[in-house]
C-alpha cells in the first residue's frame, strides 16, 4: 500500500477574467490618466520606477471602478469563511486602491500588503501588445510564504506533496493579461520583475480590508 500524501497550508490564489473588459478598461485608463495628469509626480511604495498614485482611486475613480471593487468583493466573499457562531453580525470589506503606470525598466520590488486579508492586481493594460515573447518580462512573482527557511538547509532540495504536481519552486511567476483579476493574501510577499517592453502597462491595486463588526 502507498504512503498517502497530503498538501496542508495552501495558499490561495484568485484568477479571474472580466468579461466584457475591454470597454471597462479604457474608462479606467481614461480615469487614470486624467489623475496622472493632475499628479505627475504621484507616490513611491514598493515600485521602482514607474508611476503610483495615490491610495484613494476608490474615490476618484469614480463609477468606472465600481465593477471592479464589486466583482473584487465578490471573489473575496466566495472564498473567506467566517467561523463565528451563526447569527453573528456579518463582517464588511474596505476597499482601497490605487494605480500604477509601468514603463520600460519599471519594477516592483518583494512586498506584502500588511493589514489586508486580500490583495488584488488587475490589468488594464498588461503592456505586451499582443506578443508572447518572454523577453519582455513583467512577470507577477509569488513568493513561497516559507522563504527564506524552506531552502536555509539545502537550497538544491525542492519539497515534492503530490507526485502529479509540477516541481515546486520558492518563486512562481504569472505573466498577466489584460483584463485579468489576481487575488491573493494580504500577508504573501509578492512583486513584479522589470518590464523590458516599449508600452505601459496600467494596472490597479486592490487591499481588502475586513471591518469587524462590533457585535
Amino acid at each position: 500500500m502507498e504512503p498517502l500524501v497530503a498538501a496542508m497550508f495552501e495558499t490561495p490564489l484568485i484568477v479571474d477574467m472580466l468579461p466584457d473588459y475591454a470597454a471597462l478598461n479604457a474608462r479606467l485608463a481614461e480615469a487614470i490618466r486624467a489623475r496622472r495628469a493632475q499628479d505627475p509626480a504621484g507616490i513611491s511604495r514598493s515600485n521602482r520606477l514607474g508611476w503610483h498614485s495615490d491610495t484613494a482611486m476608490a474615490s476618484w475613480g469614480g463609477p468606472a471602478i465600481r465593477p471592479l471593487l464589486e466583482r473584487a468583493v465578490a471573489n473575496a466573499n466566495a472564498q473567506t469563511i467566517d467561523i463565528r457562531p451563526a447569527g453573528a453580525t456579518p463582517f464588511g470589506w474596505q476597499a482601497e486602491a490605487w494605480a500604477n503606470v509601468t514603463g520600460r525598466g519599471a519594477s516592483n520590488q518583494l512586498h506584502c500588503h500588511v493589514g489586508a486579508f486580500w490583495a488584488a492586481v488587475y490589468y488594464v493594460d498588461d503592456g505586451y501588445g499582443g506578443s508572447a515573447d518572454a523577453a519582455l518580462g513583467g512577470e507577477l512573482v509569488l513568493e513561497d510564504p516559507r522563504m527564506p527557511a524552506i531552502l536555509s538547509e539545502d537550497p538544491n532540495l525542492r519539497l515534492h506533496a503530490r507526485p502529479d504536481d509540477p516541481l515546486p519552486e520558492p518563486e512562481q511567476h504569472i505573466r498577466p493579461r489584460s483584463g485579468q483579476l489576481l487575488m491573493i493574501p494580504g500577508w504573501l510577499r509578492h512583486g513584479v520583475r522589470p518590464y523590458l517592453g516599449d508600452g505601459q502597462r496600467i494596472s490597479i491595486a486592490i487591499n481588502l480590508t475586513a471591518i469587524r463588526p462590533m457585535a
